[in-house]
């Protein structure tokens, strides 16, 4: 058994339970630029093309949870191009304005935040070349400086992506978490499910990834130091992990249940919570 996690992981959707179903569906149709893919009553899958990317379950018996807890910092949806992302920022610019909580480049990417109507985060971004990335043996180098969002539409928002910002492909890139402590995520998302640690931050933050990408899990402790296990509220249902096949997902109940990690196998996925109640589903093809 391999002590990682499969080179050929990816995230899959992200599920959200929401108070109105209606005005967060809007939201990530007709700003974020997403399709319908499924609507079924109280669920609503919205992607592009075959690709999921967040599952809205609609739950107005919940209540909002406290920003301290443990949870969703945001949702990293990833564009194949920068005029692809240009086209869905602007269409979030134009039609919630409100929404916009900031703009960075990190080095391995461009990257663009907004809260959608219920507080959930959102990370629109691009990454640049893998060859452009910089590493200090197993670590990325990460950073934070100031992206001018005007001059980024400037440069690349193209005619097509105004008229239509449903252009280029785009999927989860990854998922960033609010922690309670960052050495016990680490243990549980680096020792236990088998991602690689790429970057930490003291008792701040740290990233883990499979296959040599900069992040698929964020965790940090910014808002959520000392979190304990979190109580069902609106926001982060589940977070889903997509493993390349059959072998993969089994590695993985194997390490799981190595650690003493309780799973629920219902033939197709392995579900299974972290240290603070996050539900993780593993699927394979």
């Amino acid at each position: 058994m391999s002590d990682s996690i499969s080179a050929d992981t990816s995230m899959g959707a992200v599920t959200l339970r929401v108070a109105d179903l209606d005005a967060m569906t809007a939201y990530y149709r007709d700003a974020v630029a997403l399709d319908i893919l499924e609507a079924d009553g109280p669920r609503t899958v919205l992607g592009r093309g075959d690709t999921a990317v967040v599952i809205l379950e609609h739950a107005p018996e919940l209540r909002h949870a406290s920003p301290h807890e443990a949870g969703l910092y945001h949702t990293a949806i990833l564009f194949d191009t920068p005029a692809a992302l240009a086209a869905s920022v602007f269409s979030v610019a134009t039609r919630r304005p409100g929404s916009f909580t900031g703009s960075s480049d990190h080095f391995v990417s461009e990257a663009f935040y907004f809260d959608d109507p219920e507080g959930n985060g959102v990370e629109l971004y691009w990454d640049r070349d893998r060859s452009e990335w910089r590493w200090d043996g197993s670590q990325v180098e990460m950073g934070v400086v100031r992206l001018d969002p005007n001059a980024y539409l400037e440069q690349h928002l193209t005619e097509a992506g105004v008229e239509d910002p449903r252009i280029g492909g785009t999927r989860v890139g990854h998922v960033h978490l609010q922690v309670g402590d960052i050495a016990a995520a680490t243990e549980f998302y680096v020792g236990t499910v088998g991602f690689d640690l790429t970057a930490n931050f003291g008792a701040q933050a740290a990233f883990a990834s499979a296959g040599g990408y900069h992040h698929h899990i964020g965790m940090n402790t910014w808002r959520s130091a000392g979190a304990g296990r979190r109580s069902a509220g609106l926001g982060l249902g589940r977070v889903e992990i997509a493993l390349p096949d059959a072998d993969a997902q089994a590695a993985l109940a194997e390490r799981l249940q190595a650690g003493g990690v309780a799973t629920r196998d219902d033939g197709r996925t392995i579900a299974f919570d972290d240290p603070w109640g996050t539900e993780i589903i593993a699927t394979a093809p």
